[in-house]
């Protein structure tokens, strides 16, 4: 609160404190005594800077720089639902972009791993475009294929080739590209393979074909393929050498597509896409959570002599 105290007398600090406190300790004890909340929160909404303040604070939490910020709104969510018409008395409120933000996070906490897998996907849709300096690019051939009489989804990969690899080594570079898929209901099945490793070639060709099967719970618009070009390392984690992502969306008209793809150091995202990452980092025994993050956190790797 020492940032904000200039804007805030110390009556208001004392406020702001006291929610905050009263909220983590109900959540400690994981119960949340609603007529407590309820009045706090009428006294909050008697002060518009106040309620301002706390909101801040409270988007802040749900961006994961609080430890305590998740399991705080999983138990604060239902009662926010149940009581933003008491909130929404007070003009800041009515009118706040950050209380809209608050409930966009809170909803996307609430979501399953499928679920926010799948909101991911379906609104980032420039996580690969728009490379400025690209360190190569990747040749791959898309094919979709829907049964007619079940509607299994099936996607057939073939990693053609690259070309132009940026990548600088003292020893000998042996690239290969690393294909997974991504999206809701993959649990239990096939989500990721790889090419060989060619020994010292910018300009590698590959000709392997890949075959996923996606079920039938959700179209195709709900997926994409991540690939990735790395450097194979015996004895140490493999390098990444650069990234690319086709959304399954732009492929599913047409039903195949033949294309070279820029490589990017990284993946990009907007701010939806950064709390869904907070969120699935958080849930430490999910392992389609962690391969998601972890897949999505990479970036290329520093090139040896540089």
């Amino acid at each position: 609160m020492a940032g904000e105290a200039k804007s805030l007398t110390p009556k208001q600090c004392a406020v702001i404190d006291i929610a905050l406190d009263t909220i983590k300790v109900c959540v400690m004890f994981k119960f949340i005594v609603t007529p407590v909340i309820k009045l706090l929160l009428t006294v909050v909404a008697e002060d518009d800077l106040v309620a301002e303040h706390l909101i801040t604070v409270l988007i802040h939490c749900v961006g994961g720089k609080q430890s305590f910020s998740l399991p705080l709104f999983s138990h604060l969510f239902p009662f926010f639902c149940s009581n933003t018409s008491m909130l929404e008395e007070t003009a800041f409120l009515e009118k706040s972009s950050e209380l809209t933000s608050l409930r966009h996070a809170l909803s996307l906490y609430t979501q399953t791993t499928d679920a926010l897998i799948k909101t991911f996907v379906t609104t980032q849709h420039a996580q690969g475009s728009g490379v400025e300096k690209p360190v190569g690019e990747i040749s791959i051939q898309i094919d979709l294929f829907t049964h007619p009489g079940t509607g299994e989804h099936k996607v057939t990969v073939k990693v053609v080739g690259a070309n132009d690899l940026k990548w600088q080594t003292s020893g000998m570079f042996r690239p290969f590209v690393e294909i997974t898929m991504i999206g809701p209901h993959l649990s239990d099945k096939k989500r990721k393979f790889q090419t060989k490793s060619k020994n010292n070639s910018w300009a590698p060709k590959f000709n392997e074909t890949f075959h996923f099967v996606l079920g039938n719970e959700d179209g195709f618009e709900c997926y994409e393929l991540q690939m990735c070009v790395k450097d194979y390392c015996f004895g140490r984690a493999d390098r990444v050498v650069g990234m690319a992502v086709m959304q399954l969306r732009d492929v599913a008209e047409k039903g195949s597509v033949a294309c070279w793809c820029p490589l990017g150091q990284s993946v990009t995202m907007d701010e939806t896409g950064l709390t869904a990452m907070r969120i699935l980092s958080q849930r430490s025994n999910d392992e389609v959570a962690k391969e998601f993050v972890k897949l999505k956190s990479e970036i290329r790797s520093a090139e040896e002599g540089r």
